[in-house]
């Protein structure tokens, strides 16, 4: 009987003797011994192939040698061209132990999941907004799962924005009985405009703001193109645009209105124009005014607060054009109306992640600012195995230069176990061979450099207790804050994002810049106590572990809309409660969490 030959790979081991190959194409004899074996199972010309693929896997094991051992350059290979920097992180992800190493950049070929759990609309020009569906690629923390039901309610609103946009006929309509100076008495389409103005961080807020108030009330929104903000972001909503085109909007004073303004709504409500309330009577719809300015400013008044009643909500609901202005925070105050309650249950389960939701779908940086957050994130954080951000904001100019503030800082990641300490000369440095492999990259933001020099030469200067590698970076320090300038304030939105992309976060108390990078990234932060006036030690304890990520609404109302007195608004609901660093303000919490 002829002996049937036995099979390679076949899920079992087969003696090399009985002249099986092994599952890498060569007789583990025959390759020790550079012989050919008596009996070899294959043609020549599969041979001669097999020859060729050992020796490419040969060439492709030295290429990678090579790139692991320089540093990265231009790489010419036998095969012709340039070797892509996503082969060579690949290749080092590879040796240094697989290919998901969070040390190779990018993390994979595609972003694992470009919608954000569907909060994203799908089929958006990516060329135009690369920052959109690729910032995956460069974010650790996935972040929160929005729920299906504000998946469901996006997909309309983007719907409401296309029908009733600018270059809509409705829209059209709509800007001509503005100008009439007439109110629709049940209008197609309504509109919130945001006016855009002071710094970046509060414009942020106030564009959030506005958004959830839209999508509550129905209304399109419509952002204030002032201070560069279409040079700063994306358009979020697909197949229309969010700015307000300024060419033959009849409200041509908008962005100076004020607290003053006779169509605020506070003075409409102060001189008896409107009446709001149980008890007030019905105003009819033809009585009422084409628009109503809504000042949500930290100076607002009593009667502009009541903004945040559901009988004023009502009244709101029947006029068709509303301009808000805020330099705040106010989703906390939206939680507080009644009428909205039901309906913000079912949108934010996780109530502490409304503005994490709401900044990663509305702010999407445009792509001359992606440039600068890519180009700074792959050339100092992407290889560390740790990345640790630190915002500092000085509301004290005296505090510019501090050795308080800074013994502050460095008290903080100390105590918190963020960075390692420094060995001081007079001690014996730490073995590094064990941590030799760990690095961490810190980075820093700040109007000045001062801070970051110290902290980069204290690493640079001293080693550390554990052994590991300390690089501390700022992208830029532009000395004071800029209104309104486009150069500044790409670079403040690109580092934002920065601070939102790293593993762990420190932010200063006040700070918006802070509340922004906070939201985007899904990190709470341990957030530096703000400095009294008269410094003249670090605070202790320096800083403290907030218990959300959200953001702090600094100036809420007060009051009880039903019994028209004083209330306590951090007492009403478990979910909104006094912010830790500014302690009348109000934010968004996880009742279980929150221990006051």
């Amino acid at each position: 009987m002829q002996q049937r030959k036995p099979k390679a790979c076949a899920g079992e081991e087969i003696p090399v003797s009985q002249g099986a190959m092994p599952c890498d194409g060569w007789p583990e004899a025959a390759a020790e011994e550079g012989a050919r074996p008596e009996h070899w199972p294959l043609p020549r010309k599969k041979r001669l192939a097999l020859d060729n693929k050992r020796w490419n896997t040969v060439v492709n094991v030295v290429l990678v040698a090579f790139v692991m051992a320089v540093p990265p350059v231009v790489v010419i290979y036998a095969g012709g061209g340039i070797a892509p920097a996503v082969w060579i992180a690949a290749a080092k992800a590879q040796l240094s132990g697989g290919s998901g190493d969070h040390r190779s950049f990018p993390y994979a070929t595609s972003p694992p999941d470009k919608l954000l759990g569907g909060l994203l609309p799908d089929g958006l020009d990516e060329r135009s907004c690369r920052s959109r569906y690729e910032s995956t690629m460069y974010r650790r923390n996935p972040g929160r799962q929005p729920s299906p039901h504000l998946i469901s309610k996006l997909r309309k609103h983007e719907e409401l924005q296309r029908r009733c946009g600018p270059n809509t006929d409705a829209y059209n309509l709509a800007i001509q009985q503005l100008r009439a100076g007439k109110s629709a008495g049940s209008p197609e389409c309504k509109y919130v405009v945001s006016i855009s103005y002071r710094g970046l961080g509060n414009r942020i807020l106030a564009a959030a703001s506005a958004f959830l108030y839209a999508l509550l009330t129905d209304r399109v929104l419509l952002v204030d193109p002032s201070n560069e903000m279409g040079d700063l972001f994306c358009e979020p909503f697909p197949g229309t645009t969010w700015l307000l085109p300024l060419d033959g909007f009849p409200l041509q004073s908008y962005t100076n209105f004020s607290i003053d303004t006779a169509e605020s709504y506070g003075n409409m409500l102060r001189n008896r124009v409107l009446s709001a309330g149980a008890d007030a009577p019905v105003t009819p719809a033809a009585e009422l005014p084409a628009f109503a300015y809504l000042h949500l400013d930290h100076d607002y008044a009593h009667e502009d607060k009541m903004f945040f009643c559901d009988d004023d909500q009502r009244l709101l609901s029947n006029v068709q054009w509303l301009v808000m202005r805020t330099d705040l925070y106010t989703v906390p105050g939206l939680f507080l109306v009644e009428a909205f309650r039901e309906e913000l249950d079912a949108l934010f389960p996780e109530r502490d992640a409304a503005f994490h939701h709401l900044a990663r779908y509305l702010f999407h940086p445009t792509n001359h600012v992606w440039g600068l957050v890519t180009r700074y994130y792959r050339a100092y954080l992407a290889r560390a195995d740790l990345r640790v951000g630190i915002q500092v904001r000085n509301f004290n100019p005296t505090h510019a230069q501090s050795p308080h503030v800074l013994r502050q800082i460095t008290s903080c990641v100390w105590r918190e176990k963020l960075l390692p300490e420094v060995v001081l000369a007079t001690e014996e440095p730490h073995d590094a061979t064990a941590a030799a492999a760990r690095s961490t990259a810190v980075l820093m933001t700040s109007l000045r450099p001062w801070f970051y020099e110290r902290i980069k030469g204290m690493y640079w200067e001293h080693g550390t207790a554990t052994g590991e590698d300390v690089s501390v970076h700022q992208p830029s320090h532009e000395g004071q804050q800029q209104f309104g300038k486009r150069s500044h304030d790409g670079r403040a939105w690109a580092e934002m994002y920065l601070l939102s992309l790293c593993d762990v976060l420190v932010t200063s108390g006040w700070s918006t810049f802070g509340y922004v990078a906070q939201g985007i990234g899904g990190l709470a932060p341990w957030v530096l106590q703000k400095q009294p006036e008269n410094l003249t030690a670090a605070p202790d304890p320096p800083c403290f572990r907030d218990v959300s990520m959200e953001p702090c609404f600094h100036s809420p109302h007060v009051y009880d809309c039903k019994m028209k007195r004083g209330l306590d608004t951090g007492k009403v609901l478990p979910h909104v409660r006094h912010c830790q660093d500014v302690s009348w303000g109000l934010k968004l919490v996880d009742p279980e969490l929150y221990k006051p």
